[in-house]
């Protein structure tokens, strides 16, 4: 009986996460996940059948997140940053915004740092613990810091699934 109703207050918790996860960012477009400690912004907006394990966003910029999307643990994504080139040392007070976007169908690793600016191409899949700091291609894997191109999904392999249906 104990063990019921541990697992009811698990799944209270996470319907109460992402009610107040709906509430945080710009706009969703369907199905959400989450099963750790999220923090989104306005300025975010979620595919469908979206899936958070423990995501952190910090800035003002916009994050653009595709469908079918999964993160592992302790994810962050820097949308802004200070200017270190205004009239105050280290920074001034301005922002320097920077959008990120995540295609449909992208898998992030745990610990994964995405940079401003960045784009992560559809399909891709980011190791755990890479720190991503410039674009990456449709269907490539990377890893490393700085990440860098691994290898690449098998195409075809993923188109067939894609045009079946086949989303986790």
């Amino acid at each position: 009986m104990l063990r019921k109703i541990k697992l009811f207050a698990v799944v209270i918790r996470r319907e109460i996460w992402i009610y107040f996860l709906k509430k945080r960012v710009g706009g969703y477009k369907g199905k959400i996940f989450v099963g750790g400690k999220t923090k989104l912004t306005k300025n975010t907006f979620l595919g469908n059948n979206v899936s958070f394990n423990g995501m952190t966003v910090a800035g003002v910029g916009k994050l653009t997140i595709g469908n079918n999307f999964h993160s592992g643990t302790d994810c962050l994504i820097i949308t802004s940053n200070h200017n270190y080139k205004g009239e105050k040392v280290p920074y001034d007070e301005t922002h320097i915004v920077k959008e990120v976007v995540i295609g449909d169908n992208v898998w992030l690793g745990s610990r994964v740092i995405i940079l401003g600016g960045v784009t992560v191409g559809e399909g891709a899949i980011v190791q755990a613990g890479a720190m991503v700091h410039k674009d990456v291609p449709n269907c490539a894997i990377v890893g490393g810091n700085p990440a860098q191109i691994i290898t690449y999904r098998d195409i075809e392999k993923y188109e067939k699934l894609k045009q079946e249906g086949k989303f986790h």
